[in-house]
């Protein structure tokens, strides 16, 4: 290998780490998106009945998908708002640093060279676990850094 991709490997393989443990770093995380909602109440004298009044509120959910189903939890201002928000942003965080993490892993994958043995040389046909096909990829298909 020479040494401009050893040190691009090693380049990676440092801001993979780098990641790893901002990664451990986290903390505490909550699926979900914090949604402010007014509401009007429907008496007829109240001051949210009036045209253009944005209604009472805001009244603060928390909602994410459970089971193919939509979970609404409702809050309150509050240290219990604060809390959810910062979890959230937890969240928002943990999923960024899961997508460069993966993003540099395809980076490492696609530098690193093919050891001896890994060239798929007498190995069975069929075993491994891919579909069939031709083998050969169209030029100028996949995402860039990906070699066909």
């Amino acid at each position: 290998m020479p040494d401009g991709a050893t040190g691009e490997l090693e380049a990676l393989e440092a801001r993979r780490a780098e990641l790893y443990a901002q990664l451990a770093e986290v903390g505490d995380f909550r699926r979900g998106s914090l949604n402010a909602v007014y509401r009007k109440c429907g008496k007829p004298n109240c001051a949210c009945a009036a045209p253009g009044h944005p209604g009472h509120g805001p009244q603060w959910n928390l909602t994410r998908k459970a089971g193919g189903r939509t979970v609404t939890l409702h809050l309150k201002p509050g240290p219990g708002l604060d809390k959810v928000r910062r979890e959230v942003a937890g969240y928002q965080r943990f999923r960024d640093l899961c997508d460069q993490i993966a993003e540099v892993s395809e980076r490492i994958c696609a530098a690193r060279p093919v050891s001896p043995g890994e060239d798929g040389e007498g190995a069975p046909s069929g075993t491994g676990g891919e579909k069939g096909g031709s083998g050969q990829r169209s030029p100028g298909r996949g995402p860039p850094g990906w070699e066909s």
